[in-house]
């Protein structure tokens, strides 16, 4: 069996999103293991002592089995391809062969967006928002339930809707949704279908 992670975004001392980290790890054990663990993610994490931007990396299975803590650049966005595949990652897991390999197929894009049974899911690495000119929508299905966009439904930020490509082509506003970006809207995004 793959290990699983989460990643958290640590800056000023404090880990982001704590809560919603802790809901997940301990919902993956339980779903997996069948234990109910527990875990609270900040026994765990030791912050650095300056302001930077960290990125905090938590391997598991039944159990805590690393840590690490790097510094964080965010990726750059200029294009994203849009991409149809029947896959499944309901699990923050160490396993993205069909991540990586539709990852692959970007060709000179920065990353991907997957279309799943013709619904928007997310990139390779984030959710996604759009916003249509009322409000920003966030798709009803995802690949995987992030952390971040977790936080913005229950924030009343985000709405859950099933989104299309032909929603993608008509929004006013794109946003990607995770851990390192928080809510980052891309301006000037050009997609390729």
């Amino acid at each position: 069996m793959s290990l699983f992670f989460e990643t958290l975004r640590i800056q000023s001392k404090k880990a982001a999103n704590l809560h919603y980290h802790n809901l997940r790890l301990n919902r993956t054990i339980a779903a997996h293991f069948g234990t109910d663990p527990k875990i609270d993610l900040a026994d765990y994490i030791t912050t650095p002592e300056d302001d930077r931007l960290y990125r905090c990396r938590i391997t598991y299975d039944s159990r805590i089995r690393e840590v690490t803590l790097t510094p964080y650049t965010p990726r750059r966005y200029e294009s994203i391809r849009v991409l149809e595949a029947d896959i499944d990652y309901p699990y923050k897991s160490t396993d993205r062969d069909a991540i990586d390999t539709l990852f692959g197929m970007r060709n000179s894009c920065d990353d991907i967006l997957i279309v799943r049974k013709g619904m928007l899911t997310d990139t390779s690495i984030a959710n996604i928002a759009l916003y249509d000119t009322t409000a920003w929508y966030t798709p009803k299905h995802p690949l995987l339930p992030g952390t971040m966009r977790a936080a913005l439904l229950d924030a009343g930020i985000l709405r859950e809707k099933i989104l299309t490509p032909d929603d993608l082509r008509k929004a006013a506003g794109f946003a990607l949704l995770n851990a390192m970006t928080g809510f980052y809207q891309l301006k000037d995004i050009t997609f390729r279908f």
